[in-house]
């Protein structure tokens, strides 16, 4: 049987090494979500850090390799949030961090990776054109190249969030199998998805795997559909943190073992599912953490009665572009 390139032994010892700041993030029923979604449903809460984003699991376990050894310098491609936490957890370490962006990513995120004491490069284009400008740098310097979904690293540290769906099951006490019968997990790149998945088919192998990508960056969803590598156009949605346009083969390989599907959403679902986290739930999410309560909203008829759970990955968004999202005053 073929097996995925993560290892349930080392994402248990990942918990060791990431920095607890980042372990642990709230996990609850959120009743006042019920109504409007005619299900059950448990938050994932992974905004409740320093960089208000899951990605600290993974560059935590990045950067602590690096540590101690000769190679100091380290280079990623990022939407934003990867590179705040490699910033993070490579300045505690004494690192040399430079992370590419898009100039068209969040001014917020831009901020906050400068902040870090990161060098920020940015370059016209999108992620992907960013990515390949990250692997010139890494070769002409001689950096560790960081590629998210890639580097296991980054996957296996995603995947500790999946051990706390697992082993910490809201209203059960420790050990006891999840309530919830579907976890739904947004997907890009496909660090998440995988790690998450990879844990629930080896821990909790009855809870349905669902990935959720916007319809306006389906790359890795029509990848999933055919069995293949599809690449896209341009991306066309506002949740940056998912919107890459050519899959890597690997990572496919192991989504392919893990989901049970893959779906896409609309952006005005996705803008639903923002404002509905707000009003009644109290929540400030990017547009990708919001993609599983779109993914709701638009099949109401299949999570009908069900609970399920979904990750709320990100919480750094740019204001102003947030208040016109959701009409705050």
């Amino acid at each position: 049987m073929r097996q995925t390139r993560l290892d349930t032994a080392r994402i248990k010892a990942a918990r060791q090494v990431i920095d607890p700041v980042f372990l642990d993030g709230p996990l609850y029923p959120c009743e006042a979500l019920e109504p409007a979604l005619g299900c059950a449903v448990s938050v994932k809460l992974e905004t409740a850090n320093p960089i208000r984003s899951f990605k600290g699991r993974g560059a935590e376990l990045i950067a602590s390799g690096l540590a101690g050894g000769d190679r100091r310098a380290v280079v990623c491609a990022s939407a934003g949030n990867l590179g705040q936490a490699l910033a993070w957890s490579g300045r505690a370490r004494g690192l040399d961090v430079t992370v590419v962006a898009s100039r068209s990513a969040p001014a917020v995120k831009l901020d906050r990776i400068r902040a870090l004491d990161a060098r920020l490069e940015l370059v016209d284009g999108d992620f992907d054109t960013a990515r390949e400008r990250a692997a010139a740098i890494a070769r002409h310097d001689g950096a560790r190249l960081v590629e998210d979904s890639l580097d296991i690293e980054t996957c296996e540290g995603a995947a500790t969030i999946g051990l706390e769906l697992v082993d910490r099951p809201v209203g059960r006490p420790v050990g006891a199998a999840p309530p919830f019968d579907a976890v739904l997990i947004a997907l890009g790149g496909g660090a998440m998805a995988t790690g998450v998945g990879h844990v629930m088919k080896a821990l909790a192998p009855g809870v349905e795997v669902i990935c959720v990508q916007p319809l306006g960056a389906p790359a890795m969803t029509w990848s999933w559909r055919r069995r293949r590598v599809v690449t896209t156009g341009p991306t066309a949605t506002i949740a940056d943190g998912v919107a890459g346009r050519v899959p890597i083969p690997a990572v496919l390989d192991d989504l392919l073992l893990v989901a049970d599907d893959a779906v896409l959403v609309r952006e005005a679902s996705i803008i639903a599912g923002m404002r509905l986290l707000l009003d009644r739930a109290g929540l400030v999410a990017e547009p990708s953490a919001a993609l599983g309560i779109a993914a709701i909203l638009e099949d109401r008829e299949r999570f009908a009665g069900r609970h399920v759970a979904t990750v709320i990955c990100g919480g750094n968004v740019d204001a102003d572009a947030y208040r016109g999202w959701v009409g705050a005053r």
